[in-house]
C-alpha cells in the first residue's frame, strides 16, 4: 500500500459522513442533541471520537452512547486523560435526574426520545454550560 493510500485510510472520519451513514433508531434525535449542544456556546465542536459523535472545546467533553436504542444517552467525562476531577469530582446542578453518575467525574445523561427529549432540552443546556467549567 502507497503512504499516500496509508494516509487516507487513516484520516477522520467527518461528522458529516458518521451521520450519512449512521444507522440507528434515534438518528433524529441524536441530530436534535447536536443542535443543540452546538448551540450551547460558539467554542464547542464536534468530532467522531471513540466510533461515536463526540463533543468538545478544550477537550472532549460529552459522547453519544450509540448503544442506547430506546434513548438519547450521553456520556459526559473530561476527556481521554485522567484529570484532577477523578478524584475530587464534577459538581454540577441536576434538577431533573438526568445524570447517572458512572465516577466521579463521568456520568451518563439520559434524555429520553421525542417530546421527553424536547422537555430536557432546557437542561440538556444548562448541564452542558456547568460541565465546560471543568473541561
Amino acid at each position: 500500500m502507497s503512504i499516500k493510500k496509508r494516509a487516507a485510510a487513516k484520516a477522520p472520519l467527518t461528522v458529516s459522513a458518521f451521520l450519512k451513514g449512521l444507522e440507528h433508531p434515534l438518528k433524529r434525535d441524536i441530530e436534535v442533541v447536536r443542535k443543540i449542544i452546538l448551540g450551547v456556546d460558539a467554542t464547542i465542536e464536534e468530532g467522531v471520537k471513540w466510533n461515536s459523535l463526540s463533543f468538545r472545546t478544550s477537550d472532549y467533553f460529552a459522547t453519544v452512547h450509540l448503544r442506547s436504542t430506546e434513548q438519547v444517552q450521553l456520556i459526559f467525562h473530561t476527556g481521554a486523560k485522567v484529570k484532577a476531577t477523578a478524584k475530587t469530582g464534577v459538581g454540577v446542578e441536576d434538577p431533573k435526574g438526568l445524570c447517572k453518575w458512572l465516577a466521579k467525574d463521568r456520568c451518563l445523561v439520559s434524555l429520553g426520545a421525542g417530546r421527553a427529549l424536547t422537555s430536557n432540552s432546557g437542561a440538556l443546556k444548562a448541564l452542558v454550560r456547568e460541565w465546560l467549567k471543568f473541561v
